[in-house]
């Protein structure tokens, strides 16, 4: 039709089912059309698209919408409204075509309309038929079928001339436009698959064929930050071909980064002529200390960069990651010299620089204190997020319960439902839109991710590959009972185990199952997952963690469950710290609550590590949170096997005389400048000298009574001094020393006073000598 003169579209607009069906339609649209393409006429092009793209119509919707009176009243005097249905007409026979970017600025709900009845209504009603009436009614569907009607408008043709590359083409021009949060998915794509429209070995979803990074080979790992020397290059290829058969894919990237960017890289921007694997010492230890910090860069609100100096947390990794290197080519050199022979070296990194035993101790402490604040309120954390949802689930039947354009009230407060009767939007007193389903799903798979974690324990990539296969039965061989179990595959350690399943975590499943089930089938649909940690698509399988987005099954990845996890514990106020604060809860805090509660009630911790999926039994106990009241027990337990060993007398109630000796015992250690600090039992072994005896506690308010004594003492020893009394001087001086030191003590004690920092003390000089000079 592009090619067609201007005589046959206006026949073909003539007829069925074309033809408008009043009078006043018909001329409305006849003349808009005659305008356009008359005044289309003046433009260059052998068709009907070359000259619309040659005209200033095409160059963007709002300066059509502001000047097509003007532009198109220079040929014929036509109303704008002629002229605006008469291109709606136009695209609908497909005598233009408008572009993607075109039709993002220019909503039309007449132009999806007239394609859907006049381009492909055979096609269109099969597709409703297909998808329902609750999905075709719906928001996500209402999306999808603009997404149809804008590729037919840009491409041509009908719902079956659509190919994979038109969607993908689409989808690109979504996210362009900043539009893909609105787009309803990739539903359109569904229903293309659905109808038989593609290909058979068409990707099952438009997310295979999004720009994701995927797998890369060895050499790309490498020359992502690019090695100078060849050899060094072609050997760090090598080694990576051969520990990647034994490695996950994340692993085998950050073993890459360590030895390109953080090792050879660094030490070839600061030495280039070195292409040897045997590092002078002094380039080793250079390398080291450039290694104990990096830069981290901010951007400020204006705009600039700010860089700030931290030490890197990950260099104890990198020094066991080179150092491993060079063990394995050692290794290897004595197994094929050929090969790795040229290569060996001596490590330029110790034993002891591979151990931080410290960043060890502190992580662990931080992880165990994290685990003893959120157990003691992970039953009240539990019981939030159940009634959080069921909150949400009893709006949201308000809502859905009320008229669009109706009124509601929630927990006193006053909404307004929007028109959408398939919606559950609403808007409060102040005008703020509220998605009522959107609130109630993010509530369910809080709920469902804090149960299903706290019941099981595993990791959060293993939550999600979690199928409806992984459900199964075993038959106790003893009694004949039948338990459930669920497998959980392999992920870590590429090793499966199996669980069983409590009466709570069974319900958890089944509510999952429900929610998730198809309604008309019954069957859980087949959805296909990204893993993150393997960089590519796993085949589809009937995933618990799924639900309907935009009218597709899709799945959470683990920054997702992060995030709905951090707002189930917002929304509670009942789950707070020692300070008052909120408690954050994530994955890997469930993990470590549940070893910690199952090795605290019982369970073995060779059990426990076969549970958790452990590979060693130490990884398992670093899990376990030791809590201060194992401690105590254990210490009480220590005294009452030591009582069993005294005598049982020892352990006899006292008597009324014992009784009365032991407080009078108190009473006699009262002295009149303080407090006598011997045992109860003991006798003064200073034939009470207290002055002199390191037992005595001076009392504060007694301080001018000790100055009189520490004077005395002096007037005495001036005295002995004068009269020849030899033998009387060294008596008294020690009961000097000793006076200055309860006073001293009380000095010490009292608020502002000095602090003894244990410096030596001058020995006063005897009689006759002469004092030091300093």
């Amino acid at each position: 039709m592009t090619s067609a003169s201007a005589n046959e579209v206006l026949v073909v607009l003539e007829r069925e089912p074309f033809r408008a069906d009043t009078a006043h339609m018909r001329w409305q649209r006849r003349s808009g059309v005659q305008a356009l393409l008359a005044w289309l006429s003046g433009f260059d092009g052998a068709s009907w698209q070359e000259r619309w793209e040659e005209s200033p119509a095409a160059v963007c919707p709002q300066r059509w919408r502001r000047q097509a009176e003007t532009w198109v009243n220079a040929a014929a005097a036509v109303r704008a409204a002629n002229i605006q249905s008469g291109l709606l007409m136009l695209a609908a026979a497909d005598v233009i075509r408008l572009a993607l970017p075109w039709q993002m600025d220019w909503h039309s709900g007449t132009l999806r309309t007239l394609i859907e009845e006049l381009r492909d209504p055979d096609g269109f009603a099969r597709l409703k038929e297909l998808a329902g009436p609750e999905r075709w009614a719906s928001a996500s569907g209402g999306r999808a079928r603009r997404a149809l009607v804008r590729i037919m408008a840009a491409k041509g043709g009908g719902l079956a001339d659509i190919t994979v590359g038109d969607a993908l083409e689409y989808d690109a021009e979504l996210r362009r436009t900043a539009q893909g949060v609105s787009s309803g998915g990739t539903l359109y794509y569904a229903w293309l698959r659905e109808l038989g429209h593609l290909p058979a070995d068409a990707p099952t979803t438009l997310r295979f064929l999004e720009k994701v990074t995927g797998q890369l080979t060895c050499a790309q790992l490498v020359d992502r930050h690019p090695v100078a020397s060849p050899r060094i290059r072609a050997l760090l290829i090598d080694y990576l071909e051969e520990r990647r058969p034994r490695l996950d894919y994340s692993t085998l990237d950050n073993l890459a980064r360590h030895l390109t960017r953080n090792f050879w890289a660094d030490i070839e921007r600061h030495h280039p002529d070195l292409e040897a694997l045997n590092l002078p010492a002094d380039v080793a230890t250079a390398w080291k200390e450039r290694l104990r910090t990096r830069v981290e860069r901010r951007r400020r609100p204006d705009g600039s960069i700010e860089e700030t100096v931290v030490e890197r947390a990950d260099r104890v990794m990198i020094f066991i990651t080179v150092r491993a290197f060079y063990l394995d080519l050692a290794r290897w050199a004595s197994e094929e010299p050929a090969r790795w022979g040229p290569w060996a070296a001596p490590c330029p990194i110790k034993v002891a620089e591979t151990i931080d035993r410290k960043r060890v101790t502190r992580t662990k402490a931080r992880m165990d204190q994290r685990t003893r604040e959120r157990l003691p309120v992970l039953e009240t954390f539990a019981r939030a997020t159940a009634d959080h949802h069921r909150q949400a689930a009893a709006h949201l039947d308000i809502a859905r319960a009320t008229k669009p354009g109706g009124l509601f009230t929630l927990d006193g407060a006053l909404f307004t439902r929007g028109k959408n009767p398939a919606g559950a939007a609403a808007r409060d007193e102040n005008g703020c839109l509220v998605h009522l389903d959107r609130v109630e799903h993010r509530a369910f798979w809080a709920w469902a991710t804090v149960e299903f974690l706290r019941h099981t324990g595993v990791r959060v990539e293993e939550m999600l590959e979690t199928t409806h296969h992984a459900m199964i039965q075993y038959r106790l061989p003893t009694t004949g009972e039948i338990v459930p179990l669920l497998q959980i595959a392999p992920s870590k350690t590429d090793v499966e185990r199996v669980l069983l399943v409590s009466p709570e975590l069974a319900d958890v499943l089944a509510t999952i199952i429900r929610r998730v089930r198809e309604p008309k089938t019954g069957m859980i649909p087949l959805v296909t997952r990204y893993d993150d940690q393997e960089r590519q698509w796993n085949a589809p399988a009937p995933l618990l963690f799924q639900y309907n987005r935009g009218g597709e099954p899709s799945t959470p990845n683990s920054q997702t469950i992060r995030e709905i996890l951090k707002e189930a514990a917002a929304t509670s106020t009942r789950v707070t710290d020692a300070t008052g604060r909120p408690l954050d809860f994530t994955p890997q805090d469930f993990r470590r609550m549940f070893i910690t509660d199952a090795i605290r009630t019982g369970l073995p911790p060779h059990i426990a590590q076969v549970i958790a999926g452990h590979a060693n039994i130490n990884t398992t106990m670093g899990y376990n949170a030791v809590y201060p009241t194992e401690t105590i027990e254990a210490h009480r337990a220590f005294i009452a096997r030591r009582r069993t060993l005294r005598p049982a007398e020892e352990y006899r109630t006292p008597t009324e005389a014992e009784w009365e000796d032991f407080l009078g015992h108190f009473e006699r250690r009262k002295l009149s400048v303080g407090t006598c600090a011997r045992a109860y039992g003991t006798a003064c072994i200073h034939e009470h000298a207290c002055i002199r005896c390191s037992m005595l506690r001076p009392d504060p308010a007694q301080r001018g009574r000790l100055m009189e004594i520490r004077d005395n003492l002096l007037d005495r020893i001036t005295e002995a001094e004068r009269e020849g009394w030899l033998g009387e001087i060294e008596g008294l001086r020690v009961s000097l020393a000793g006076a200055e030191a309860k006073i001293g003590q009380i000095d010490a004690a009292a608020p502002g006073g000095p602090v003894l920092l244990g410096l030596p003390t001058p020995r006063p000089p005897r009689t006759g000598e002469r004092p030091s000079r300093a």
